[in-house]
């Protein structure tokens, strides 16, 4: 399939413009439906004319419904746009890029989001990629594990609504950071378990609560319970933050976050700060999951995307903990890069 690609490259090499142009097309309105042409052009810096000409071309194909409020995509547009993915990974070579990126961190698995993308919508990419294999992954019975963070919630908020419902458990894998509520993993735990058709369990802690304190909250009775499903996870996905962002997140002062960044670290998971060789340098007390606990989890997904987070990757990902990688082509460029690749 390959080398017809790459002869279809040679041939016609405008292709790999007009399918690139029309996926983003495609996703734009996907992504701001009901949508006008005029905004559309805007937000994709292109001509109305072009975008005029697809549209007709979407519109014929019952992609695309044209309304009064602007234009929506169909149920078909939306399992084309699945396809479509496939398809520009392919002309864009993204799946030799996984294999050489899953050789280079020694993963089983990585999925990469096309470098393509408008960046504004790189994230939300991420997670509907991430959503769609997690959905792929997740089996009857299974209790699934999330954490927090912007880039999990646009997981919960990308995936689209089971057809039926699974028998799932979604549980937070962590406490709360005391941030926004949108992007902390009681809720993200909830909207995945609802999408889902599941059933779900919260734990009302604060992650960084003082150590002395975790083992007398940690026998309350529902917090007890929660703790014990979350003990019984098979599947997990969490992110990985930059060791600044998630020092500030977390509350630390100034000088602190300064001698952990001059310690040399550079990548967060779990509460455990990592070197760029992948060593823990620094560790926070915490509630719920931790390092050692992802040895024994089946099938452990970790999402995370932005240039700014290659060596957070690096760091903080790696067989020992993590089987698959959900990241974009930009940043997969940026680790080999830095890799030596």
């Amino acid at each position: 399939m390959n080398k017809l690609f790459k002869i279809q490259q040679k041939i016609v090499p405008e292709i790999v413009k007009v399918a690139q142009q029309r996926y983003n097309i495609l996703r734009g309105i996907y992504y701001n439906q009901p949508i006008g042409r005029r905004a559309l052009a805007r937000i994709l810096d292109l001509s109305e004319r072009k975008i005029r000409n697809d549209l007709e071309f979407f519109e014929k194909n019952a992609l695309i419904k044209i309304t009064p409020a602007g234009t929506q995509i169909t149920r078909i547009g939306e399992e084309f746009l699945i396809e479509l993915d496939e398809y520009i990974k392919e002309l864009r070579d993204i799946n030799q890029l996984e294999k050489q990126l899953e050789n280079i961190l020694d993963i089983k698995k990585v999925r990469l989001v096309n470098g393509a993308v408008p960046k504004s919508d790189l994230k939300a990419e991420i997670g509907r990629l991430a959503s769609q294999l997690l959905k792929q992954e997740i089996n009857d019975n299974d209790i699934l594990a999330v954490t927090g963070g912007t880039t999990l919630a646009l997981v919960a908020a990308e995936m689209s609504y089971s057809s039926s419902a699974r028998n799932v458990t979604v549980v937070p894998g962590r406490g709360g950071l005391g941030e926004d509520v949108e992007i902390q993993a009681n809720t993200i735990a909830a909207k995945i378990a609802k999408k889902l058709g599941g059933n779900y369990h919260l734990l009302h802690l604060p992650d960084n609560m003082a150590e002395e304190n975790i083992y007398h909250i940690a026998k309350e009775p529902a917090i007890k319970k929660t703790l014990e499903m979350l003990k019984k996870a098979n599947i997990l996905i969490h992110g990985v933050g930059t060791a600044r962002d998630m020092a500030r997140r977390r509350g630390m002062k100034a000088v602190e976050i300064a001698d952990l960044i001059g310690s040399g670290a550079v990548g967060e998971a779990f509460g455990f700060y990592f070197n760029s060789a992948g060593e823990i340098i620094y560790s926070t007390t915490s509630v719920g999951l931790n390092l050692e606990d992802l040895k024994t989890i089946n099938k452990v997904i970790v999402v995370a995307g932005g240039e700014n987070k290659a060596e957070a990757i690096i760091a903080a990902v790696s067989s020992k903990y993590q089987d698959i990688l959900i990241t974009d082509e930009v940043t997969a460029r940026r680790i080999i890069s830095l890799k030596g690749g």
